[in-house]
């Protein structure tokens, strides 16, 4: 099947956080935090699967992650994006939306902003209320439902504050995620 699509050929997409629910995220203080280093990133079990299943469906497979460690000089950029090579290579995934800032820096585009996936909607040309965005922190779920898309919460009882709305559902796994997304 081909890249879904609505009578006025609007696109519809999966949005995935990356720590967390593509890869393992690192847990400090109950907290997660991203990989250091290429050779650190184990993808999560089902993950590839998950996409593949969602990719026959016809979904876009974007990535929308905040990568704030760039900018406080705990992680470089040249990672990041080898990181991101990485994962373009080994999943089937359409393009990845990356944000650099910090909370103090307030631009649009830090998660829960909504701005990447604002950016994704005009790159490909998306009808956001029939999108999903998955993620495992608040900040991916206030993301979701401030850009119209349903929300879903990969969630790990993460030590921090919960998303201002619930999200559409709250799954253990991408697996489960793609399994609610593809009865609907």
């Amino acid at each position: 099947m081909g890249i879904r699509s609505l009578n006025n050929h609007s696109r519809i997409a999966v949005f995935l956080d990356r720590d967390g629910v593509l890869n393992q995220a690192v847990l400090r203080k109950g907290k997660p935090h991203p990989p250091q280093s290429e050779s650190d990133v184990e993808i999560l079990p089902g993950v590839y699967d998950s996409l593949v299943r969602l990719k026959k469906a016809g979904f876009l497979l974007l990535v929308t992650t905040n990568q704030p460690d760039v900018r406080t000089g705990k992680q470089t950029k040249e990672v990041v994006e080898a990181i991101h090579s990485m994962l373009l290579s080994q999943l089937p995934l359409d393009d990845i939306f990356v944000c650099y800032h910090i909370d103090a820096d307030q631009c649009g585009c830090r998660k829960p902003a909504p701005g990447m996936i604002e950016q994704a909607r005009e790159r490909y040309n998306l009808h956001l209320p029939s999108c999903y965005m998955v993620g495992d922190r608040w900040r991916d779920v206030d993301a979701g439902h401030r850009a119209g898309c349903q929300s879903i919460l990969v969630d790990y009882s993460y030590e921090e504050r919960g998303p201002e709305r619930e999200p559409a559902i709250r799954v253990a796994s991408l697996s489960e995620a793609a399994d609610w997304i593809l009865k609907q």
